[in-house]
Order: structure tokens, then sequence, then C-alpha cells
């Protein structure tokens, strides 16, 4: 267990692995837990660099306090410092990817490779509504009505019923959490760090190789999304999952697995064809 202290706050991260360094950034509603399942192949032939952003997971809970996306880019920036790392892959799913993508934009110098799974460029106000409603759903401290606010509308509906049983067990375990204050008072403070989120005029800036994954049933952050930042980041490349929705590395763990570590771990950027 690894904490750097920002500003007298404890941020929490992990390493494990050698090699060429990924960061991997958490969903909205993740933590450094979350990513477990991926750890055996994602430490195979890398270094794996885990945070928990402010909070999230083990890191500090700013209770009371507002914030933008910018305290969590300082946290990425702090961490990778502190590590003696010049340059970085970064893995970004949703919350993650935008954190990257602005990351990527404030330090172009630190990033040798971006993936960003169901990212958008900005909170829409279609999303900034979803967002609402799971903070009213939160603020009735009732589990299992945030856990039917924001929990099916991740999943493809497919998946979602091909998979009833093991979604009905991951029911029992959240909707407790779900009913805790503290984390539901956490998540709305995340859910609203995210309502100034834009950053349309700024995706020229990103240097790095960029792998950009949609989702083709991803109600939360819709195909269109991806496919304007493929058009606005000039060295990237577009790939669309069929059959999946906004938690696609749950749904298609292997495919999730072998994009990122293909991409990163590809030595040439440009071949003589």
């Amino acid at each position: 267990m690894s904490y750097i202290s920002i500003n007298n706050k404890k941020v929490y991260y992990e390493v494990e692995g050698e090699g060429l360094a990924i960061v991997l950034l958490n969903g909205i509603m993740m933590s450094t837990k979350s990513w477990q399942p991926f750890v055996n192949s994602l430490t195979a032939n890398n270094k794996l660099i885990r945070i928990d952003f402010f909070d999230q997971g083990q890191s500090e809970k700013l209770v009371g306090e507002s914030y933008t996306h910018a305290i969590q880019v300082d946290v990425v920036k702090e961490v990778i410092d502190h590590l003696g790392l010049d340059k970085v892959s970064i893995i970004g799913i949703s919350y993650g990817g935008e954190i990257a993508i602005q990351f990527a934009i404030k330090y172009p110098e630190n990033v040798d490779r971006l993936v960003l799974f169901n990212t958008a460029a900005y909170t829409s106000p279609w999303l900034k509504d979803i967002g609402r409603a799971w903070i009213a759903a939160g603020r009735t401290r009732d589990g299992e009505a945030y856990y039917n606010t924001a929990i099916p509308v991740i999943y493809s509906p497919m998946y979602y019923e091909s998979h009833k049983g093991w979604m009905d067990k991951r029911k029992e375990v959240l909707v407790p959490v779900f009913s805790n204050e503290l984390f539901l008072n956490q998540l709305e403070r995340l859910t609203l760090s995210s309502e100034s989120f834009d950053v349309k005029d700024k995706l020229k800036l990103i240097e790095a190789e960029t792998l950009i994954v949609a989702a083709e049933e991803d109600y939360l952050t819709p195909v269109a999304n991806q496919e304007y930042l493929a058009s606005n980041i000039k060295n990237s490349h577009l790939i669309k999952i069929p059959g999946a929705g906004h938690a696609s590395m749950y749904e298609k763990p292997l495919l999730f697995t072998a994009l990122c570590l293909g991409f990163i771990n590809t030595k040439d950027k440009t071949y003589s064809i």
C-alpha cells in the first residue's frame, strides 16, 4: 500500500510489474480494486500504476469541498513525478478517460500512448441530466433506488439479461454501498466535478498516438462522442465494439486487455508499406 501527500491530502496508488509504464485511470464509481481481474495480464510485461482519485477508494475524501477535474489531473502528475517516470502510457475509461485527455493536453511531454474507452470531449446536456438523476437518487439514501437509476444503463441490454445471475449478485454487494451516506456524498462530488468538463477546443493539442474505443450500446457516452474525439485528435485510431455498453471492459474483458496491451506495446508507430 502506497500513499503520496498532495497539499496535505493522501492519494493512494499501487505499482506492480516491470516494463513500459501504464497508468490506469478509474471510472467515476471505480477504485484501484475494480481493476483486479486485469492485473495479471497488464503486469506480465508492463509496469502498472493504479491510482485512486480524490473521493475514490483509499484516497482522501474531500468532504465539504467542490472541485473540477483539474484537481484529479494534478493527482496523476504528482504520482508520475513521485515515481520518477518521464513518459507513460495512459488508459482511461469514462471519467478516467476525461482525466487522461486533460492530462495529455496539459502534459504532452509525459504521454507516450493514450487509450480512451467510452470517453467524451465534454459533458453534454444529456449526460449532465443523467448525473443529476444519480444525485437525486443518492439524496434519498435508498441504495436500491440509486442502483436502479445508475447501474442498468451502464451495461448493454443483452449482457444485462444474459448475465442476470451475476447482476443480481452485484446488486447484493452494491445496494449496501449505495446506502452509505459518505459514499453517496463522494459520488455526488465526483459527478458535479464533471459538469464543467469541455475540452472540444483543445483536442488538437494532444500529440500522443491515441486509441479511441467506442461501444455500440453505450447509452451514457454514445458512439458519436468517440467519433468526435477521433475527428479532432490528430494521431487517433477508432475502434467500435459491437454488443457492449458503457462498462465495456467488464463485458468484453479479453478484448479490453488485448486492445490496451497491443496498442501500447507495439514498438513501431510508423510502417513502410
